[in-house]
């Protein structure tokens, strides 16, 4: 069990606590509810570019990174699809430093133009390294758009296409902080060799002050339940044809999720799942297969994706990877086949727990749910999933009209 305690500042700035006094670190972790998924059609990557935007500079502090590793600190960030987390260790002697940092920055950016222009470049850069030279590098940009087609999961966090970050202004930049990022917009965590009351006063000092934004109304265009199989096919100079088939699924706070997940896990988690051992050994039609939830908020994808053994078409691939599913969702998995990948996911998240800054991110996450408790209630929510409960998802998920698949073929090598 996790413990925490929390509450609230006027401003709305949820605070979480959880005391740890058998480490000497604290660690500060804010998750801002923003994601790409909160982005203009034709404005997208700005939530991945503020990632980058946080740390060139808030409106008192030059330099972010500078104070803070002068007192042992060190931080990081990530951006996805439906939230901004951004998290910092410091000795636990030095936690104000930390509060002092994020408290600055959440008041407001340095909006240099200087650094919207360097940030600038190297999101541009990045975009071009990962996801245009890269072999298998645009996947996401052409799966996406192909399984939706009104919700804004349709394009990934990086954005749509390189033009939307060139063409950004500062003036984009400004109202698209003060629209997401605001203390009744965001949920810190502070961890480890700490106590309540001492975050109640450093969090009332420095971000107390800070005032409250009007709450971005997200109002996001539902994806519509697809009626029918969607594919693509594209040519490129990469090893090996590439098979990825995505299927519709339920959000990541929804029931299903954990029996989705554990469907998933029993198709491709390890070298004696079925697809590995079925696809890979036994057949020898890929040299790789795996499958994984994207675990996204609102409704997400389940995605198969493999590297197929050279002189095996992509068709043939497919229809082997569609007997396996055919089989689970006709006989589901056998008990100790379903007990095993249920003690794998339980194994994985005890293991999570030993790190406080995940400790701290979790917490954050599960406060996003609008259920805290959720931290300590999943591995009861594994435990449950039974074997019906994975026949009957498997067959509301794998169905062929709920499915887009892209075929990724090697120019150098024959259909």
């Amino acid at each position: 069990m996790i413990s925490f305690s929390q509450f609230t500042l006027d401003n709305g700035l949820q605070v979480i606590v959880h005391e740890d006094p058998t480490v000497h670190i604290a660690v500060m972790n804010i998750l801002y509810n923003v994601g790409s998924r909160d982005e203009h059609p034709d404005k997208t990557g700005f939530a991945h570019l503020f990632e980058h935007l946080m740390f060139g500079g808030s409106i008192n502090v030059p330099s972010y990174d500078e104070p803070l590793q002068l007192v042992g600190g060190e931080n990081n960030a990530f951006t996805n699809t439906d939230i901004t987390n951004y998290y910092l260790t410091v000795p636990a002697a030095n936690l104000e430093t930390g509060f002092w940092l994020e408290s600055d920055r959440m008041l407001s950016l340095s909006f240099d133009p200087q650094v919207l222009e360097i940030q600038r470049k190297v999101v541009i850069e990045e975009f071009k390294q990962r996801y245009l030279n890269q072999p298998y590098g645009d996947v996401w940009l052409k799966l996406r758009p192909l399984a939706y087609k009104m919700h804004p999961y349709q394009w990934a966090t990086i954005g749509k296409e390189i033009s939307h970050i060139e063409n950004a202004t500062l003036q984009d930049v400004k109202d698209f902080f003060f629209t997401h990022y605001l203390p009744n917009n965001a949920i810190l965590v502070v961890a480890g060799k700490v106590t309540l009351a001492q975050v109640r006063q450093l969090a009332e000092k420095w971000f107390g002050p800070i005032p409250i934004g009007k709450r971005h109304n997200r109002q996001l265009p539902q994806e519509p339940a697809q009626k029918s199989k969607r594919t693509m096919s594209v040519k490129a100079k990469v090893p090996a044809h590439a098979l990825y088939k995505s299927y519709h699924m339920v959000g990541r706070f929804e029931r299903d999720y954990y029996t989705t997940d554990l469907l998933s896990d029993i198709l491709s988690r390890g070298h004696s799942s079925r697809l590995y051992n079925k696809l890979v050994k036994e057949q020898e039609l890929f040299t790789s297969i795996s499958s994984f939830t994207m675990g996204t908020i609102d409704p997400g994808m389940l995605v198969i994706s493999g590297r197929v053994k050279e002189g095996i078409g992509l068709s043939d691939a497919e229809a082997a990877v569609d007997q396996v599913i055919r089989e689970i969702m006709i006989t589901g998995p056998h008990e100790q086949e379903l007990a095993k990948v249920k003690n794998q996911a339980s194994t994985s998240l005890e293991f999570e727990k030993v790190e406080v800054i995940n400790r701290a991110m979790n917490l954050a996450y599960a406060a996003l749910s609008g259920d805290i408790n959720l931290i300590n209630n999943e591995s009861k929510n594994i435990e449950s999933v039974t074997r019906e409960d994975i026949i009957r998802v498997a067959n509301e998920v794998f169905q062929e009209s709920n499915s887009s698949v892209l075929y990724y073929q090697s120019e150098s090598l024959g259909i």
